[in-house]
């Protein structure tokens, strides 16, 4: 999921981002998960994000269960958090550099101002792994507010959400989670495991409201989504 930072800073051409995309890969036998990883980490810095249009973000991520040794897994994990900071985001699935494994990484430090933490929950989410992670809704309560998404670069869209989720999944040492999340967490933790389900925040969003971050930045840049809800004519939960 992309940063606030990145989304909402002085506007820039559309588009621009600075990671590299990755280019669609040619069709034929899949690598083993082990190999593909290797191959990935055996190239320096931060690795290639995957865009939209590759099959690897539209299928369901195979569970994990051990494909990757505890030395793998723990070189794979500081990629994928190395590249989510670079991006930058607040968090990033294995789909999104072509690993199609059941684990995301989320972390976010929240550098908002009161008003806008105050509307959207924002409120620093510490480094974490999530491990073949599921989300139920807790309550009825919903939250729409415009997200964006690593992989679909130069773009977001307000989508509407469950305000407060239980998540289940295991952490890097395969260790039981189960936790509340609410506000800016609790989409940041929806957004990830959509991904690893093979569903983009696209598929939930408000098309109407699809907008490039230039245009959010210089026309929607409010805490709240509720002028561009009037303007672009699409419905805010109650």
């Amino acid at each position: 999921m992309a940063s606030d930072s990145d989304r909402t800073a002085s506007p820039a051409p559309t588009g621009t981002t600075s990671r590299p995309l990755r280019p669609s890969r040619p069709s034929g036998p899949a690598l083993p998960l082990r190999d593909m990883v290797e191959q990935l980490l055996s190239h320096e810095g931060p690795l290639p994000i995957v865009a939209a249009g590759d099959p690897v973000l539209r299928r369901p991520a195979e569970p994990y269960d051990g494909q990757l040794d505890a030395g793998l897994l723990n070189r794979f994990l500081a990629a994928l958090r190395a590249t989510m900071h670079a991006a930058p985001g607040v968090g990033l699935a294995a789909p999104q550099v072509g690993v199609p494994l059941r684990i995301a990484v989320v972390e976010d430090p929240a550098p908002v101002p009161e008003e806008v933490r105050l509307a959207r929950g924002r409120v620093p989410l510490p480094f974490r792994v999530l491990v073949n992670p599921s989300y139920e809704p807790v309550g009825t309560g919903r939250a729409a507010f415009f997200e964006g998404c690593l992989s679909v670069p130069g773009w977001q869209a307000v989508v509407d959400r469950p305000a407060r989720v239980r998540l289940t999944a295991l952490d890097e040492h395969g260790r039981p989670v189960d936790e509340e999340f609410s506000g800016w967490p609790a989409r940041i933790v929806q957004h990830e495991t959509d991904h690893l389900a093979g569903t983009l925040y696209l598929d939930r969003a408000e098309l109407r409201s699809l907008s490039t971050n230039q245009a959010v930045a210089e026309l929607w840049n409010d805490p709240a989504p509720r002028r561009a809800a009037r303007a672009l004519g699409f419905p805010l939960p109650d």
